[in-house]
């Protein structure tokens, strides 16, 4: 089953980080296929904190999708998140935002993400790699969520110094 993760930091070593999760991804959940371009995007929900850095990936996994969460917020713990308050400063922040077609609503877990159409950072790298991919609930592609977010929020491509 294709899954769709978003990676976000704006704590630390942030490339490292997803590098790191991307290999542990590969071998405790299942084959990372396409992977967006990294993306510069101002802080949402609460904003008085550093800039985020966010990816999306495409992974393949047999996982069960409460599986898949106890992978996702394990490789979050060990990378070093802790949670102290909602939409706060992290080092790492792993987000389920599509399984396949299936939709969930279970209390742990909402599949669709309830925020995709809500937000340019989730969605600018959602389209870049995966434009046509279907909404289950919305019947819309991710490229017509992004054309009609109400979100302005600046989100940048990534440009890493040089060195």
């Amino acid at each position: 089953m294709t899954v769709f993760l978003l990676l976000g930091a704006n704590l630390g070593d942030r490339e490292g980080m997803f590098r790191w999760v991307r290999e542990q991804l590969s071998v405790r959940v299942g084959t990372v296929g396409k992977v967006s371009s990294l993306w510069e995007t101002a802080a949402w929900g609460l904003t008085d904190q550093p800039s985020f850095l966010n990816q999306v990936l495409m992974v393949e996994t047999d996982l069960t999708p409460a599986y898949l969460l106890a992978q996702t917020q394990a490789l979050e713990t060990e990378g070093g998140r802790l949670r102290r308050e909602k939409w706060g400063a992290r080092v790492l922040d792993i987000d389920i935002l599509y399984i396949g077609s299936e939709v969930l609503d279970l209390p742990e877990l909402k599949v669709p993400h309830p925020y995709i159409p809500e937000r340019r950072f989730t969605l600018v790298p959602l389209a870049e790699i995966a434009p046509d991919f279907l909404h289950p609930v919305l019947q819309l592609t991710q490229q017509q969520l992004l054309n009609q977010c109400p979100d302005e929020s600046k989100v940048e491509k990534y440009l890493a110094d040089s060195q």
